[in-house]
């Protein structure tokens, strides 16, 4: 009797239970609150969260082991029926779709055929500030140096200021592969708070006149010189042209910035191309999402994650996130010193990707100071360059870098 309890005991999860699994069990907790009650980026944040919690349930095996698990001699790896067979479905998916760099390109051709470059084209001088913003991304690769992280490292966490997931998703696996699961969490969550973080800079940064500045009225006041024809033309042509100017100056930018252009461009061109735009923001996309969300919240085991590395990246993220938006707001008022054309500075918080919630958000903020003050179509213009800037300035760190 003593030896089946003892085989009953051994078959449960009881021995392997430890104070670190419950710790990864609680935070995976905390992302599954914030996207289904808070309902912050429940798409991504739903999957990541519960992957958390499946790589940390103790002998379920579908943890992410570490790549030298899989090395063998010469460079090489085992093939994937090998990884299945001895470490299970999840790493057969991480070492296939995550650390090949595959599904953060086809994720970015989704949010391309999502995306409607419009009133970035039609507002190029507010597309400047969207570059602004990405020096949260310098910034904190600096700072990250001097504290102690490699060359590689420092720039897997500065990406983060980018505030786009599958980017910093992509440069970390580029760069930094090791530190892939805290990155992602991180990038992810400060993406979700946005609805916190650009309100507390903005706050700090912007005075209440500023938050009236009406953009319409300026518009009114002092009237755009050149205005587009056809702009539908101009859509179409901008993707084709944008694309292979990045190929010829940052060609590393090309696996995502090209799908983010490509997925635009079949958007753009209509009924001929409608097949391929609904394929890419339905079931591609939404299979990709589901497979990148489980296997990122994999990586994060409990001696991965819970290590004081794991928290100066968390701390960091955040930094990156608030000096991105604060680059953007500072851009707009130095701009305003010197231009009779003001313009609203929450338009410069929108400068980091996060699209569309910062636009949304920004448009909310003004709301409250003035009713009238709707300026969602402006942040756009922002919002969307900052898409292009931070998969731009990945290319350049990845470039320079590896």
């Amino acid at each position: 009797m003593e030896e089946i309890l003892s085989k009953l005991y051994e078959m449960t999860a009881f021995g392997g239970f430890s104070y670190q699994v419950a710790m990864m069990w609680i935070i995976a907790f905390v992302l599954l609150y914030l996207g289904i009650k808070k309902k912050y980026e429940p798409l991504l944040l739903v999957p990541i969260a519960f992957g958390v919690l499946l790589a940390n349930f103790p002998g379920g095996g579908m943890g992410i082991v570490p790549a030298e698990n899989i090395a063998l001699e010469g460079h090489r790896y085992k093939n994937l029926f090998e990884i299945a067979s001895e470490y299970g479905i999840m790493n057969y998916l991480y070492y296939s779709l995550i650390k090949t760099g595959f599904l953060p390109p086809i994720i970015f051709m989704g949010v391309g055929a999502l995306t409607d470059f419009g009133p970035m084209l039609r507002n190029l001088k507010l597309a400047l500030f969207g570059a602004a913003a990405q020096i949260g991304i310098f910034t904190v690769l600096i700072v990250s140096l001097l504290l102690g992280f490699n060359l590689k490292e420092a720039a897997s966490l500065g990406i983060i200021g980018g505030a786009d997931g599958p980017t910093a998703i992509y440069t970390t696996i580029k760069l930094a592969p090791h530190l892939l699961g805290p990155i992602a969490i991180a990038a992810y969550s400060y993406m979700a708070l946005v609805p916190v973080i650009i309100p507390l800079v903005a706050n700090l940064l912007m005075t209440k006149k500023e938050f009236k500045i009406n953009m319409r009225q300026m518009d009114k006041l002092y009237p755009p010189k050149h205005k587009i024809k056809n702009l539908k033309v101009v859509k179409i042509i901008f993707p084709i042209v944008l694309g292979c100017v990045s190929a010829i100056f940052v060609p590393s930018s090309v696996p995502l910035l090209g799908m983010l252009l490509f997925g635009n461009l079949i958007k753009e061109i209509g009924t001929a191309t409608a097949r391929l735009s609904d394929a890419a923001t339905g079931p591609i996309m939404n299979a990709a999402t589901i497979f990148l969300g489980l296997t990122v919240g994999a990586t994060m085991t409990s001696d991965v994650f819970l290590s004081p590395k794991t928290l100066g990246i968390i701390v960091g993220g955040f930094i990156a996130f608030a000096i991105s938006i604060a680059g953007g707001i500072l851009a707009v008022k130095i701009h305003n010193v010197f231009a009779k054309k003001k313009i609203n500075p929450l338009v410069g918080a929108t400068g980091l990707s996060a699209v569309p919630m910062a636009s949304r958000v920004a448009n909310e903020m003004a709301l409250k100071y003035d009713s009238n003050n709707h300026i969602l179509q402006y942040c756009m213009a922002s919002n969307i360059s900052g898409v292009i800037g931070s998969a731009v300035a990945a290319g350049v760190l990845i470039s320079f870098i590896s």
